[in-house]
């Protein structure tokens, strides 16, 4: 009997579990790693004036006033990794990825500005 007490869940943990990982931070070592893999999706969300200083090499850039997750063709299964200048867009994009797919997305910790804090590489526009 007092073994089941011990056992007993609280009320709502399920849930809030699932709300907490429906967004996913990245460190820029792991998105180097998943990148050299290569079944990555990279898309910037800065605006076009950020994007013509330098982008993560591979990325795309969707601005975040465009982003829509119903546009995006995702059937070739890869995944889809989101970054700004400090992670705080990105995560709004991550969100609203998460709600449509209903799947954890993922966006860089700290944005393209940790990107090269940790040495990573940064293409600059032509």
């Amino acid at each position: 009997l007092m073994l089941a007490a011990c056992s007993e869940q609280p009320l709502g943990g399920p849930v809030e579990v699932q709300a907490a990982q429906a967004v996913e931070e990245i460190a820029p070592v792991r998105l180097q790693t998943l990148l050299a893999d290569g079944n990555i999706r990279l898309i910037d969300v800065r605006r076009d004036d950020e994007v013509s200083q330098g982008m993560i090499p591979g990325a795309e850039h969707i601005m975040l006033d465009n982003f829509d997750p119903a546009t995006l063709d995702i059937s070739d299964g890869r995944e889809i990794v989101l970054y700004c200048r400090s992670g705080r867009r990105s995560g709004i994009a991550a969100e609203k990825l998460a709600a449509f797919t209903g799947k954890p997305a993922k966006h860089l910790l700290g944005g393209i500005l940790s990107w090269q804090e940790t040495g990573q590489p940064i293409s600059k526009g032509e």
